[in-house]
């Protein structure tokens, strides 16, 4: 009897511990339901997702090893799980609507030394894990796996950094057009950075991003067997860098250390991102990555913080004419600038590179045509900001100390570029120099910069980001670079992240067949009512006018338009469209709605569905490509009418082109 119970107990014994070793699921469904996560805890974790019933990420594995050998996600066991709901929306300081809604499920998996959060979105899916560790600790390596099910197509940005390595490939500018092919199909060798789009079935769309990246190297994705998975690849810490780069105002990273990041106790790490659409359309008026972001401190006065456009000097290289002195970089110059901000009631003024002395790399050595404090007190008495560029390396050796100095001196912001990387230490730079720089009164727009991850939601001073393959390429792009496409992917896929500092306003326009590039005196692919539109399209707080004055005074009619509209809205609509080929979105400021569409190299008429509009009559205004737009891309005509009962809106685009409405409620 004895043996038979001895023999029970060790059966119930060995199949408790095959049940307590079995993989145990825990899913999480968006408020809508369509939207599923399920997270898979064994030996190792790992996760689907899936929409609508269509599986869209197969098991994919994740997890974090520290330098000590410890590993979230390695047999870890479960001690609590915790789930809550969240519906409320918030006013956002600086951004594309005045309210926005976060509206979310949560699911808090809890280990002995980590958490893994999952939220789920009617618009995707985010995970992050936070160290429940006591003391400071490193972060050796990451695991997150992103495997498709199918060898779909996707729409992968490459780093635009050296491909004789990996490494080289850590230093780039971020600016990169895409391939179009299927996963198998991904650049041996080469990594892809953030957003990155995957094509689904049944028209929908994955998008690959992540959200606030505070203190912890940026995301890049390969796939280095031509599989159908892609993988996350981080840069680890520069352990040695040296002065040098463009004009010697990069710091080149020289040796790295052998982990990714130093972390405090209780880290919070960056959420990594699955948005998910069925309408292309949607894409473009997404908040996941803003609403994932740190909210901005509440006891912050932000009202200070004032977006605008820019009169810009460095595109259109300095080319005034009509004057009676010489132009280029001196006094006479920026006060034609200031001066024609000032009548056509532009925010600001940038003084680009060359205002500091060349090969220097310190902002407080000025160049001797140009008297900074002057020109601070005739902007002033404008009332025309200025801005400052300023090159990393030059900035990054007393942030502090020329913060305060221009602050004082009046000058409204900086233009910071050429950090050209987002290992740990330059993802603290953004950071730091955003915090010092509201500390005083300034604006940040980062150039040379990695995609925006939230930072603007943190610190509303930070009103733009480049990060993205914009018009200054033009400046020398061979007649083979494809503009015009571009400019109809980057709405669904890099605006996805935040703002982008493109800098359109080109008023010398070319069709496919005539554009070549000019350093000096540079121009657009696609029609003029295509740059009209852009500022219809393109998220931008802080947007840029490129081209030179003297072209915007004799081109009044666009010029009136460009320097009118809003750059933060109340109201954001994702139209129509389809990634790669077309694109249609509306923005509400107060009563007055802006309507903007672009197409590829292909003549299009779209009918947009205006049903949207509140109820009343309309006063339209409609710039759209002219008659002999194919063949003359500056021809542009100007059309009134009124809407009235009338909701929908058909215009006739050419060939790279695009067509910009103003509607005004009687």
């Amino acid at each position: 009897m004895k043996k038979f119970l001895l023999l029970t107990a060790s059966l119930l014994c060995s199949a408790t511990l095959a049940l307590g070793a079995a993989p145990r699921t825990y899913s999480l469904a968006s408020p809508d339901g369509r939207l599923k996560a399920t997270v898979e805890l064994g030996e190792e974790i790992s996760y689907t997702v899936e929409a609508d019933g269509v599986l869209l990420l197969a098991p994919s594995r994740i997890s974090m090893t520290l330098s000590d050998g410890t590993v979230y996600g390695s047999d870890a066991r479960l001690r609590k799980v915790s789930r809550s709901s969240v519906d409320r929306s918030y006013a956002a300081a600086v951004y594309k609507r005045s309210r926005v809604r976060d509206c979310y499920n949560e699911m808090v998996l809890s280990f002995r030394d980590f958490r893994l959060v999952w939220r789920a979105y009617d618009e995707g899916v985010a995970y992050r894990f936070i160290s429940n560790a006591k003391t400071d600790f490193f972060v050796k390596s990451e695991q997150a796996e992103f495997r498709f099910p199918e060898d779909w197509t996707m729409f992968a940005p490459y780093s635009n950094g050296s491909k004789e390595s990996i490494e080289a490939q850590f230093g780039n500018s971020f600016e990169s057009q895409y391939q179009h092919a299927p996963l198998s199909q991904f650049h041996e060798g080469s990594l892809a950075i953030l957003p990155l789009m995957v094509e689904a079935p049944q028209g929908m769309k994955v998008v690959i991003a992540e959200a606030d990246l505070l203190d912890y190297p940026g995301m890049y994705l390969n796939n280095a067997d031509a599989s159908t998975t892609l993988h996350g690849v981080w840069a680890p810490y520069p352990a040695v860098t040296e002065q040098g780069g463009h004009n010697m105002l990069q710091a080149l990273v020289t040796q790295r250390a052998d982990y990714l990041a130093q972390c405090q106790a209780g880290e919070v790490f960056p959420w990594r991102v699955m948005g998910v659409s069925r309408r292309d359309s949607d894409l473009t008026a997404t908040d996941l990555v803003y609403n994932l972001a740190n909210p901005a401190a509440e006891d912050v006065d932000w009202s200070w913080v004032r977006p605008g456009k820019v009169a810009w000097d460095w595109w259109n290289a300095w080319n005034i004419d009509g004057v009676d002195f010489a132009s280029g970089i001196n006094n006479d110059t920026y006060k034609y600038y200031i001066d024609f901000a000032s009548a056509k009631g532009i925010e600001y003024v940038i003084l680009d590179e060359g205002w500091a002395v060349n090969l220097a790399a310190d902002l407080m050595q000025v160049v001797p045509e140009i008297d900074l404090p002057m020109l601070c007190d005739y902007a002033e008495s404008k009332n025309v900001g200025l801005i400052l560029w300023a090159g990393y390396y030059a900035l990054n050796r007393d942030i502090e100390g020329l913060c305060k100095h221009y602050s004082q001196m009046g000058i409204k912001g900086f233009k910071v570029d050429f950090m050209d990387r987002d290992d740990q230490e330059m993802v603290r730079f953004y950071v730091k120099t955003a915090q010092i720089a509201a500390k005083y009164g300034l604006l940040i727009d980062y150039h040379g910069a990695y995609k925006p991850t939230g930072l603007q939601r943190t610190y509303p001073n930070v009103i733009n980001f480049e990060g993205v393959f914009g018009l200054e390429q033009m400046k020398w792009a061979p007649a083979s670079v494809d503009q015009v496409t571009y400019d109809v992917t980057i709405p669904y896929i890099r605006m996805y992240s935040g703002p982008m500092d493109y800098t359109q306003g080109a008023m010398r326009n070319a069709t496919r067949s005539n554009y070549a590039p000019f350093n000096d005196e540079p121009m657009s692919q696609g029609t003029r009512c295509r740059q009209l539109a852009e500022y219809v399209i393109f998220d931008a707080p802080l947007n840029m006018l490129c081209d030179t004055p003297s072209a915007y005074m004799r081109e009044g009619v666009c010029t009136d338009f460009i320097a009118a509209i809003p750059t933060v809205w109340d109201e954001t609509l994702g139209l129509d469209g389809k990634v790669g080929e077309w694109v249609a979105m509306a923005r509400r400021s107060g009563q007055t709605w802006y309507v903007g569409a672009m197409t590829d190299w292909n003549e299009r008429e779209v009918t947009l569905d205006l049903s949207f509009l509140p109820e009343g009559d309309y006063s339209v205004t409609l710039y759209r490509d002219g008659v002999n737009a194919g063949r003359i891309a500056r021809d542009f005509a100007v059309q009134t009418f009124s809407l009235g009962s009338s909701r929908s809106l058909t215009v006739r685009m050419a060939p790279g082109g695009g067509f910009a409405a103003k509607l005004e409620r009687r």
